[in-house]
């Protein structure tokens, strides 16, 4: 019989130990902690303390992530409710920049707008794209985190230690028909909202986007106005 072979006994047969109890105590193991010959049931005992520890550690981290998600969508909260107040349409891309800066704590935040109406054109949130910038808010489909790759949207930031960036989009609203209908319901982009750290880790490949989504989602809908 091979190691497989007992193994798969002591699985069909669990009466083995009850028959043969006195093994319990006389099978004699390495500790891998204390590197001390233990009974099969101390370090049975070991075992499940490592698994507990191991269990314990996993439900803390899910409870910190718990906790982080809820502070987060707290601020998402206290963000939309102050675009919701603003009625000076002149007021609302600084609502939507500086509120970002303050609520969510980063260190700098642009907005850049195009397309829009004649009376607001003079603002300084609507000059500066270029031609370049538009084709690439138009292609970004999702979010972007990243390295600042040297990209033209990090110059509006108007900060040399700037490290990493989220770039999300802003489109025109989609009507809820045209998102039923499926297929590509992606409305024209008017707008790039830049957000950037000094720390590398700020804003990285791989972090989760979906609340950028809402935030290029929520921004837009609320910045849209100022096409008409």
């Amino acid at each position: 019989m091979n190691a497989q072979d007992v193994a798969a006994y002591l699985q069909s047969h669990p009466e083995f130990f009850e028959e043969h109890a006195e093994l319990l105590a006389a099978v004699q193991l390495t500790s891998p902690h204390s590197h001390r010959a233990v009974s099969l049931q101390e370090r049975q005992m070991e075992i499940l303390r490592e698994k507990n520890k191991g269990l314990e550690l996993r439900l803390a981290d899910l409870v910190r992530h718990g906790h982080d998600n809820d502070r987060t969508q707290q601020r998402m909260h206290a963000w939309q409710l102050r675009l919701l107040a603003e009625a000076d349409s002149h007021a609302l891309p600084y609502a939507v920049q500086d509120g970002l800066q303050q609520v969510f704590d980063v260190p700098a935040v642009a907005l850049r707008l195009w397309d829009v109406a004649e009376q607001y054109v003079h603002m300084e949130v609507a000059q500066g794209a270029s031609e370049d910038l538009r084709i690439f808010a138009e292609g970004l489909r999702a979010p972007y985190c990243g390295s600042n790759g040297g990209f033209e949207a990090a110059g509006l930031l108007e900060r040399d230690d700037i490290t990493s960036l989220a770039m999300v989009t802003l489109r025109v609203p989609v009507r809820a028909g045209d998102a039923e209908a499926g297929a590509d319901v992606r409305g024209a982009a008017f707008g790039l909202l830049v957000l950037g750290s000094p720390d590398p880790r700020r804003f990285h490949e791989g972090m989760g986007t979906a609340y950028l989504s809402q935030i290029g989602e929520v921004a837009g809908a609320a910045l849209h106005r100022l096409r008409d």
